[in-house]
Order: C-alpha cells, then structure tokens, then sequence
C-alpha cells in the first residue's frame, strides 16, 4: 500500500505572493481546509510543507505554503504533484478505498479463474469502473458495483468479480 496519497498538483502561480492554484484530486477539495501541511514532489525531493491559507476558486483550491512566498518561487512548482501521509487522509467508509490501494491488484472471478491486473479506476458519477488489464490483452470494463465486486483484499493483492452476462463480449 502507498504511504503517501497524492491530492492535487499545481497548476499555476496564483498573485504575487507565492499562492498557488491546484487542481484537487481528491474526492472532496474541501478537505483542504482540515489539512495542515502537504508533502511538495518536486521530482528531486519530497518537502513537508505547512499550509498557511486555503481558498477556492471554481475547481481549484488556492494555497499559501510556508516558504514560498513570491511569484517566482512559486512558478518553479508548476505541474508538482501534492501528496498526504496515509495518516492525515481522509478517513474512509466500509467498501472504500484509495485508488492508489487498487491498481495493480490481481483480478479473478468467483470461479477462481485470474482475469489479469487493474490498471485504473475511472470516476463516472455514477459509480467507479475499474479497467482490468486482461491475461490476454484486452481491457475489460467492470462496473464498482455490489453486483460485481464481491470482495476487495488490498492486503491480499486481490479482487474478486463476478462477470455480467455479456460484460466481457
């Protein structure tokens, strides 16, 4: 499992005193306002650093970090991914999971036969899909739902299915 989760990147500079503009990529932006530092992955190193101010704006969420407090230094963090501890995510449900938890886990059906690796989720509103990379190369498409997901082992590196009718054709 990852220890750390990412939950936005900086997209832009945003003023002339070092805020930045993020796109979240978490479930709830407003999630922010609870956080108090985020881990910077400037791609040479992971820097903890502490939150000082949030704001909205449409999509996206302003921040002030501590430390950066110019419009130059903030440029250099353009397309920087921001990243939580595993102990400062967001608590979650019973049948929730980080999608950083899922990709990569074996997928099998509920007769036991291994179907190959989920590679992605994809976020549809309705519910998730999980693409599963198939033994024989396909993609196969399977819906997150009760009906097909029987049984998520993140521990276990494993996730049972059930297969619709049709689902695979």
């Amino acid at each position: 499992m990852e220890e750390i989760l990412q939950v936005g990147v900086i997209t832009s500079t945003h003023g002339l005193r070092g805020e930045v503009k993020v796109f979240p990529t978490t479930d709830d932006a407003a999630r922010f306002r609870r956080l108090k530092e985020v881990i910077l992955d400037t791609g040479e190193e992971k820097m903890l650093l502490e939150i000082q101010g949030v704001k909205f704006f449409k999509k996206f969420v302003i921040l002030k970090l501590k430390g950066i407090d110019s419009i130059d230094e903030a440029e250099k963090y353009r397309r920087k991914s921001l990243f939580v501890t595993r102990k400062n995510a967001v608590p979650l449900r019973r049948d929730e999971y980080f999608v950083a938890d899922l990709v990569g886990l074996r997928v099998i059906d509920d007769m036991d036969q291994e179907l190959g690796v989920l590679t992605e989720v994809l976020q549809t509103g309705a519910n998730d899909v999980y693409v599963v990379k198939m033994k024989d190369g396909r993609e196969a498409l399977i819906p997150a739902i009760k009906q097909c997901i029987l049984n998520v082992d993140v521990e276990g590196g494993l996730i049972r299915v059930h297969i619709l009718e049709g689902l695979l054709d």
